[in-house]
């Protein structure tokens, strides 16, 4: 019988919850703003108590999965604007492209990054495998 109450994965991720109970923030300030604290993030989760650094510098392997995030958005947006615009060297449309998919890179980084740690920690902690959710179920 499946689990009626459990959380998808999909909109947990996106709304960067506990990867352990889906409810939980994993942020301390929903909003990457101010900038300076748009990575602080709590010891534990409030509803679970999943700790969100499982090991010391656990998160220096985020670099790799932001990289691809960030790569992957290059190419998406190198595809809708040929699609939409096309690519050519002799009007320079390459250079427009390049130059709006950094643009859409940058502005987009301070939400990669967090994203990043999201999918990050997604990869090693499964869903309910916590001692609170074990005890309750």
């Amino acid at each position: 019988m499946a689990d009626n109450n459990k959380p998808a994965l999909v909109p947990s991720i996106l709304t960067m919850k506990c990867p352990n109970c889906r409810k939980g923030h994993m942020f301390s300030n929903k909003s990457v703003f101010p900038l300076s604290s748009m990575l602080q993030m709590p010891e534990k989760c409030e509803v679970c108590g999943q700790k969100f650094e499982l090991e010391v510098g656990f998160y220096y392997g985020t670099g790799y999965v932001s990289y691809a995030l960030s790569v992957a958005l290059y190419v998406f947006n190198f595809a809708w604007y040929w699609v939409l615009i096309g690519l050519s060297y002799e009007d320079y449309s390459i250079f427009y492209a390049l130059g709006t998919s950094t643009a859409i890179v940058l502005l987009l980084q301070p939400w990669l990054m967090r994203i990043s740690r999201v999918l990050y920690l997604y990869m090693f902690v499964k869903y309910g495998k916590g001692e609170r959710l074990k005890a309750e179920g």
